[in-house]
């Protein structure tokens, strides 16, 4: 069945249905896993955070790695942030932060949706010019692929009143649709901003920010505890693959490849959120020593045996002794033979 949501198409069948059933289904009972496991979510949020700043940054051409955000996060000062990575890393730390704990408050409206986008590029100096407002310069979007080449997708909106239009016409429609299913509704809304492209840097970022604000307000609050942004960082072909092949067929185009992309995307983190918390349960039990391995994996993939004994300060055959107990345990695995051979978490 085809139905019209805002200015786009989309084919509502029988996999798509069942697949957005299966997120509200697991989100029906998300309440009671999140108040039984709220100390194994602690640690999981604060992954994810760093994975989300790292990841998103990633996206856009960055090779800050997941290690260099946690450090910048921890001991930066607005004069020691040099780098264009390094402002981008912290506007993106302040923008989400203000997102986490303010959504309840936070109006879908195009003031809001500038002030997100001034906090983000507060510290980018060269984007001082247009930070919190629409652009000003027509512009066309081109993914940066893993293989360093260039694909152009779309033409956007015109600057001027055309933005303004097309963003107060989406905002309006955001409002009134009292019919679509929400998950529906964020996709579309995500989909038609990225479209749009109202702003003349920042877009991919703040689309992603937004993302995760309108998951929050519409209550699936688990998207807290795992990284949406290292989703689409691990699918970053694809993310520009739909989006190439859908937004070139605009005006009032079907979406639904679109809107599959983006449900894919929710149910693998559901998954992975599971994983990660039966991990969790189980590391319990750990010494301490087992957990100062097992959070140094986690940040240093792939990483030696010696690597962890000369960083942790532990005899190497104490070192291997507890690998081979986290491996029994099935928190860890290890890939490689000999002097090549690098650990990782489950």
């Amino acid at each position: 069945m085809s139905v019209l949501i805002h200015t786009l198409h989309l084919d509502l069948d029988m996999k798509l249905l069942t697949s957005l059933s299966k997120i509200d289904r697991f989100d029906a009972g998300w309440a009671s896993i999140e108040k039984r496991e709220s100390f194994s979510l602690l640690q999981l949020k604060a992954i994810a955070t760093i994975q989300s700043i790292g990841a998103s940054t990633r996206i856009e051409g960055s090779l800050i790695t997941d290690d260099e955000v946690a450090l910048l996060i921890e001991h930066f000062t607005s004069a020691t942030l040099d780098k264009r990575d390094e402002q981008e890393v912290i506007g993106y730390y302040e923008a989400m932060d203000l997102i986490t704990e303010n959504y309840k408050v936070i109006d879908i409206s195009e003031n809001q949706i500038k002030f997100i986008h001034h906090v983000l590029l507060k510290y980018v100096e060269k984007d001082q010019w247009h930070r919190g407002s629409y652009k000003q310069v027509s512009n066309v979007v081109a993914a940066d692929m893993f293989d360093g080449t260039k694909h152009f997708l779309h033409h956007t909106t015109e600057p001027g009143l055309a933005t303004e239009d097309a963003m107060m016409s989406l905002i309006a429609w955001y409002h009134t649709d009292k019919e679509t299913l929400p998950l529906i509704k964020i996709a579309v809304f995500v989909y038609e901003f990225l479209s749009i492209h109202p702003f003349q840097d920042g877009k991919g970022r703040l689309s992603r920010l937004l993302s995760s604000l309108l998951l929050l307000k519409h209550g699936y609050s688990w998207i807290h505890y795992m990284s949406f942004e290292h989703e689409i960082e691990q699918r970053k072909n694809e993310y520009y693959s739909v989006l190439m092949k859908t937004q070139r067929n605009r005006p009032s185009e079907n979406i639904t490849e679109w809107l599959m992309y983006f449900i894919s995307c929710l149910l693998n983190m559901q998954v992975k959120l599971m994983k990660s918390l039966e991990a969790s349960n189980v590391a319990i039990s750990l010494s301490q020593r087992e957990h100062q391995m097992v959070t140094f994996i986690q940040y240093h993939a792939g990483c030696s045996s010696s690597s962890i004994s000369l960083k942790l300060q532990i005899p190497l055959p104490t070192i291997k002794k507890s690998l081979n107990t986290l491996i029994n345990k099935n928190i860890i695995m290890k890939s490689g033979i000999g002097k090549s051979t690098g650990y990782f978490v489950k």
